[in-house]
């Protein structure tokens, strides 16, 4: 008697299966195009997945839930999530709920406010509009999946040309304009996620340097951008930063960049030690962000033992070491 080889769901086959629901409310009235995104990421990808296996269906997953989170308005009609359970988080902040990210956008859910751009300064649409006026497909792609279902580890990358000049309000609701250089924005992060049976999301936890997209658009630093009000300089942003991450005093962890070294030391409060002189650098203040998010994956990741598996703490920092 032959075994009965299971059905997979469309949506971890094809990135494009959602755009084919056409009983769905479509925020624009209609399925939206990603012929041209698609198009960049043949065109620019770093891997190429046999199709069929596990990175390519993660990969196939995350893209559709992708258009679903950005362009479907009813919740009823994401296909990729688990209803009943699905949850969202980004770099340890408190998991949010379908309903929320379709309240506020996909850009609003993952973006802290900072020194360039402000979720409270702008709603579902004038997000995208701000970020998709500047990288028109911002293609992304699987690049390690580090464990199979029903949980999920993986790292990703996400990357396009800026073709526009930026234009959002910062955290003080300040005007922050950056004129396009034509170049690269290129970010990568991890993904942990847990899946049901039919392969959908039930919850997602996401650790990524969102400050990254901002330093790659041009300005050294937020007091280097076009607009007449100034956001403040970065080392007013290392400082204010400083004193608020939490870095365990059982490690200290030398994070390296390509040229620059910064070893981010720990005192007996727990608290991460101020920077002076020039560590007070844009760098800076984003190697002791990473540090403080190593350790929450580090510790995310010891509550999977199926994951963790010959994952040492140099191991998972060198995941985080994406640039």
């Amino acid at each position: 008697m032959s075994e009965i080889t299971p059905v997979l769901p469309d949506y971890v086959l094809d990135p494009n299966a959602v755009l084919s629901d056409v009983s769905a409310k479509w925020r624009h009235k209609r399925a939206p195009d990603y012929s041209k995104t698609r198009a960049d990421y043949e065109k620019n990808k770093k891997m190429s997945h046999e199709p069929g296996s596990l990175i390519s269906m993660v990969e196939n997953l995350v893209k559709n839930w992708e258009i679903e989170a950005s362009y479907k308005i009813d919740l009823r009609d994401w296909r990729t999530i688990d209803h009943d359970k699905y949850t969202f988080a980004v770099n340890g902040r408190p998991a949010t709920s379908g309903e929320h990210m379709l309240k506020v956008g996909t850009y609003n859910a993952i973006i802290a406010p900072n020194a360039y751009y402000s979720p409270e300064h702008a709603d579902f649409a004038a997000s995208h509009a701000t970020f998709k006026r500047m990288m028109p497909t911002f293609a992304w792609e699987v690049l390690e999946v580090y464990s199979g279902p029903p949980q999920i580890a993986f790292r990703w990358r996400h990357w396009e040309e800026i073709k526009n000049d930026y234009k959002g309000f910062n955290e003080k609701g300040e005007r922050v304009t950056i004129h396009a250089h034509g170049k690269v924005l290129d970010v990568e992060g991890v993904t942990v996620a847990v899946v049901n049976d039919k392969l959908q999301l039930q919850k997602v936890e996401t650790w990524f340097d969102p400050m990254e997209m901002f330093r790659q658009m041009g300005p050294s630093s937020p007091g280097e951008q076009d607009d007449s009000k100034s956001a403040g300089s970065a080392a007013d942003v290392a400082e204010e930063a400083t004193g608020k991450v939490d870095v365990p005093t059982r490690k200290l962890i030398e994070l390296t960049t390509d040229q620059e070294l910064l070893e981010c030391k720990c005192r007996s409060t727990g608290k991460a030690q101020k920077m002076g002189g020039d560590e007070k650098k844009d760098w800076g203040y984003a190697r002791l962000w990473k540090t403080d998010i190593l350790i929450t994956i580090t510790n995310l990741l010891r509550t999977y033992g199926n994951i963790l598996a010959g994952f040492s703490l140099t191991k998972i920092s060198s995941i985080l070491m994406l640039y």
